[in-house]
């Protein structure tokens, strides 16, 4: 059912499409979380903290530049990445007791 944006002749064609990417982006959010939980139990094993700095750095220079490659503004996506790791740190700090 996946039309291009383009292809969309109203409104109700286009918020079908909006919302059945939004399932999909939930979908790989929550499959993200599960590698975070994951994360949680490597480091444990391995006695890393939550927080390590040149990863985050490294993970956000990543999608910048994956936003740039798809013409999408990297400012936008360095938001919500930070805000993600962010999230994902705080869970896992919670677990990590640091």
């Amino acid at each position: 059912m996946s039309r291009s944006p383009k292809d969309c002749a109203n409104m109700a064609e286009l918020r079908q499409e909006i919302d059945a990417l939004d399932v999909q982006l939930v979908a790989l959010f929550a499959r993200r979380a599960g590698y975070i939980d994951r994360a949680i139990e490597l480091k444990q094993i391995e006695n890393l903290p939550a927080r390590v700095t040149d990863r985050v750095e490294e993970v956000v220079a990543n999608v910048k530049r994956l936003a740039r490659d798809q013409s999408l503004d990297d400012a936008l996506v360095e938001d919500l990445w930070r805000q993600l790791i962010e999230w994902s740190i705080e869970r896992e700090s919670r677990t990590l007791g640091r």
